[in-house]
């Protein structure tokens, strides 16, 4: 039997802007890079998490906006450790790939760096999430050609309704050089907002 779920908050990180619930709340210089909005963005918020630096692009974008998202659902640290994961991007790791691979094809000074090898993962950023937040629930990462609200509903829900996470952390995080898009929400039995895979497709398309 299906069960009417609720959306507790979301998150929307694109164009140097910060959205919370659909309301600006971060808005920086449309001039910068994604890399120097997000160590902006980690400075202001004083984050003291080192590791945060080591982290491609992809993984800084899904970690700020799950630290934003985190913030404004309130949610008990316990519930949080148990918070299943879906997430979902157009690209998986290609922008890192990117990367890794112009330390291959350099033949005068060939160094393949393992620091960059090891966000070469579809999932890394669920990993770096779970990490920070000490999360232990079930988890899943999808490779889309857009945001597919459908999917990620129908995941959501039967991890609730087969009572593997009380809690799911849904979205999709996909980067591509400078290009950058997030939009994260936290679904439940209980929230304060109506879901479903027809609202979810209308705050994102609007936001």
């Amino acid at each position: 039997m299906k069960k009417q779920l609720k959306t507790i908050a979301y998150c929307r990180i694109n164009n140097n802007t910060i959205s919370i619930n659909g309301k600006s709340i971060i808005t920086k210089d449309k001039d910068l890079s994604f890399s120097d909005f997000a160590k902006q963005i980690y400075k202001e918020k004083q984050l003291a998490y080192p590791k945060f630096f080591k982290m491609d692009n992809l993984c800084k974008l899904a970690f700020l906006t799950s630290e934003f998202l985190f913030e404004a659902a309130k949610l008990d640290s316990e519930i949080i450790k148990h918070t299943g994961i879906v997430l979902s991007n157009r690209a998986s790791s290609l922008d890192t790939d990117r990367k890794h691979q112009d330390t291959i094809n350099d033949k005068d000074n060939y160094f393949p760096s393992p620091a960059v090898f090891v966000y070469t993962l579809a999932n890394i950023m669920i990993g770096e999430i779970s990490i920070r937040h000490q999360i232990k629930g079930e988890n899943a990462f999808f490779v889309s050609e857009k945001f597919n609200e459908t999917l990620i509903e129908h995941y959501a829900s039967s991890l609730i309704i087969n009572r593997k996470s009380s809690h799911i952390l849904c979205g999709w995080v996909d980067v591509d050089n400078n290009n950058y898009d997030a939009f994260m929400y936290l679904v439940a039995e209980k929230g304060s907002y109506n879901y479903s895979k027809e609202i979810i497709k209308n705050i994102y398309t609007q936001n």
